[in-house]
């Protein structure tokens, strides 16, 4: 492990500082790293030998020499303040060990008091103490720490023997000696355990707190702090998360989430240090992530760019050659847009990297005079200096790559595939630029959209813009205006130009069409609410490409717009069978392979619960049939176990919800009505007297869930799915069923003289089968 991920976390902020900020070895390792010098380039450029500084670093020298500090201070180019610093703590020497626990899961787990490691010996305490430290400040469920303690299956006293390890994890985390803090504790919840500490007990939640104030930081004025605190975030990281853990506590959806803001943060980090012409500071991070990520295209486009930026033109080729061969070996496909025009950039003879000198001036500082503009600080020159003749400064912009990462276990929509690829037809006179997929929730609409993106990116040369415009989420829907001023930043176009309130709406539309002409640029708008949220967000040139996708049918752009519409149906069983393999593993549902169909069908061939399904026979080391036979036995329940623990958007009744919470009023009734029919489907005159309601006000309320794709039609008749079936019985009351069931009885008997009136279409075995249950 390299030198950066074996330190460990900043002395200066985080978990326990307090208790830390007497320690001169861990402050002098923090600066070093900063610098990015090993210790023996380090030792060897302030005239001591390099055992001197392991001893001083690794705390057995707690009180350095003066001169020894100095030289050191000016090797690793400290500032004043800084070096006062050191040398009070020098003089002070290191504080008691009567702080307060702290606990530390970036990397292997190690829990603190004060400065003290305690061990946690016992593999029962240190997965559960990991997966508390993971949860916090949420609870961890009794179920999600059986299955995290247990992970082959618990034994029969389990319940005591999590209160047993619960005890002990109370007496590590006491405090030794008198505070006035209150030490952190475990709790008992209606539903589980509970980590109850401060966040800056955890280093996890000190980094998230870190981090979250540098995405808050836009502002040119803000770049150093923003860079400050990115800093002091990626220092708390010693490795992965729970690095020396178990697989199964390393796999957790919170380990894998918490991975992925470090890989976010390094890249703010890089972009950062870039437009602050700090390219160096940002190398030793990104070189250590990209062993961690080794197909990340993101992380190698900033370090070649990092590289380039210090002046090693050879070594950031050198880290494309390495990442092109290597996807070329493991994944058969070519380099990214990104990556690419990150190697372009160092091979531009015209637009060299400049090394930064002695002579230049600090990075906070405008210079008096600039010839050379590094090749991803136009942005930051255009918000810091903007020209009297308002006209923006002429500057490289790099391409946007948005896309998201695309679902591993993709399988089935070809025919979809094969529409979507009319977007990119040789054939300008054919090619529509505008395609919308469609259909109900958890039915892979997102998948398949970015899944098309990432094999189509070549075609896209000038990039891709994406957005989730969170038409059907919990947070309010993205307005035009935002997601424009967006794209504009993406695009490169001055702060000055953008618009500054609502009503500039129409010019900032004017302009992102502006800059869109002559490009071949894909743009995918997610989760979509309706047309008039995604028609300011249409590009006019041709060469561009659109993909929207919407849980409703959006058939204004497809009569107005001349969209494509693509609408998705679960998937048969065969794919289904796939899909359910890529993640619990092909030869498990080989070996089981009718209880896997079945297990298929009691998902209704949804992709969103057999991506859950699977998730729960891996994590829980389930075989299938035992858990087919689960979800078979949880009845009108199912819905409670097509659900992943701690996380509310791989839930399909939260998908569901979001959909219904869409409709008025009367949809929503008449949807709870729909799941008590015996058959698979109804005609609109049996709506009608299933919910007391004429025919014509019944056909529409039908449409308008259909068009939430709530409801299936087909030839006239409508009918739910078995999940959409099971959610809808979950809504309804007691006596709202009651009085249905009764109207169905009514209908039968009066099945007759509506016939006779000329009213045919209400099917009387549908009212006699009604009828006979009730």
């Amino acid at each position: 492990m390299s030198d950066t991920a074996s330190a460990t976390a900043d002395p200066q902020g985080g978990p326990g500082h307090e208790d830390e900020r007497g320690t001169v070895g861990p402050r002098i390792q923090s600066f070093r790293r900063r610098a990015g010098l090993s210790q023996e380039a380090a030792a060897s450029r302030a005239g001591i030998s390099t055992r001197a500084l392991r001893d001083i670093e690794r705390g057995r020298a707690r009180r350095p020499r003066v001169h020894t500090l100095r030289s050191l201070a000016g090797t690793l180019g400290l500032s004043d303040d800084e070096l006062a610093g050191l040398l009070a703590d020098a003089r002070t020497g290191p504080p008691r060990d009567t702080g307060l626990p702290s606990l530390l899961i970036l990397g292997p787990l190690v829990l603190r008091r004060g400065r003290t490691p305690v061990p946690v010996a016992g593999p029962m305490q240190r997965r559960l103490l990991g997966l508390l430290a993971l949860k916090h400040p949420e609870p961890a469920t009794q179920q999600e720490i059986t299955d995290i303690l247990w992970p082959s299956g618990p034994p029969r006293s389990h319940p005591s023997l999590i209160h047993t390890y619960v005890t002990q994890t109370r007496r590590l985390l006491g405090p030794c000696g008198p505070r006035s803090a209150r030490p952190p504790t475990v709790v008992r919840t209606p539903t589980g355990y509970r980590l109850e500490a401060s966040r800056n007990r955890v280093d996890l939640g000190h980094f998230d707190e870190l981090l979250a104030r540098a995405e808050r930081l836009y502002d040119a004025s803000d770049l150093e702090a923003r860079y400050a605190s990115l800093t002091e975030a990626l220092r708390c990281w010693r490795g992965p998360v729970l690095a020396d853990a178990d697989p199964v506590l390393r796999r957790h959806p919170a380990a894998v989430a918490a991975d992925e803001r470090r890989v976010r943060a390094a890249l703010l980090h890089a972009d950062t240090a870039l437009l602050l012409r700090r390219s160096g500071e940002a190398v030793p991070l990104l070189a250590d992530l990209v062993n961690t990520e080794p197909l990340h295209e993101g992380l190698h486009a900033r370090l070649i760019l990092a590289l380039a930026g210090s002046g090693e033109q050879a070594a950031a080729l050198q880290v494309f050659t390495h990442l092109r061969d290597r996807l070329d070996e493991e994944l058969g496909i070519e380099p990214g847009t990104e990556i690419r025009a990150a190697h372009l950039r160092v091979l531009r003879p015209r637009q060299p990297v400049p090394r930064r000198t002695a002579h230049e001036a600090p990075a906070h500082r405008e210079p008096a005079h600039r010839t050379e503009s590094h090749p991803t600080e136009s942005h930051l020159t255009e918000i810091r200096r903007t020209p009297a003749d308002g006209t923006a400064p002429a500057g490289p912009t790099p391409p946007p790559a948005q896309l998201p990462l695309g679902a591993r276990s993709f399988v089935g929509r070809r025919p979809q595939m094969r529409v979507l690829d009319t977007l990119v037809a040789s054939d300008p006179a054919r090619r529509p630029h505008i395609a919308v997929v469609v259909g109900a929730p958890g039915v892979g609409k997102t998948a398949l959209a970015t899944h098309w993106a990432h094999a189509r990116r070549d075609y896209f040369p000038d990039g891709q813009l994406y957005v989730d415009l969170r038409g059907h989420s919990r947070p309010p829907a993205l307005r035009p205006g935002d997601v424009l001023t967006q794209f504009l930043r993406a695009l490169g176009a001055p702060p000055h130009a953008l618009p500054a309130h609502s009503p500039g709406e129409d010019e900032a539309a004017a302009l992102y069409r502006t800059l869109l002409a002559g490009k071949r640029l894909l743009i995918v708008l997610d989760n979509a609410r309706d047309a008039e949220q995604v028609r300011p967000l249409l590009p006019g040139a041709r060469g561009c490409a659109v993909v929207v996708t919407s849980r409703s049918r959006l058939a204004g752009l497809v009569s107005s717009d001349g969209a494509r519409r693509i609408a998705l149906d679960v998937l048969d069983p065969d794919e289904g069978r796939r899909l359910l393999g890529s993640i619990a593993g092909s030869c498990n549902v080989a070996a089981e392979e009718a209880a896997a169909r079945s297990l298929v069908e009691l998902c209704g061939g949804l992709p969103l619960a057999i991506r859950i399904a699977g998730a729960n026979l891996v994590a829980r080391n389930a075989n299938i049939a035992a858990h087919c036979a689960e979800l078979a036995g949880a009845g009108d329940g199912i819905l409670d176990r097509l659900r992943i623990e701690g996380d509310r958007r791989s839930a399909v009744r939260s998908a569901f919800e979001l959909s219904y919470r869409t409709l008025p009023d009367e949809a929503r009734r008449m949807f709870r009505l729909l799941g008590q029919l015996p058959g698979p489907d109804l005609t609109v005159d049996a709506a009608a007297a299933l919910a007391g309601t004429t025919p014509a006000d019944s056909a529409a309320l039908l449409a308008r869930i259909a068009d939430a794709h709530l409801v299936r039609e087909r030839a006239g008749r409508f009918g739910l799915d078995v999940l959409l079936r099971s959610y809808a019985r979950e809504l309804i009351g007691t006596d709202e069923a009651h009085t249905a069931r009764r109207r169905l009885m009514l209908s039968r008997a009066q099945g007759p003289a509506r016939r006779d009136s000329g009213q045919a279409n209400c099917p009387g075995s549908y009212a006699s089968s009604a009828g006979s249950r009730a």
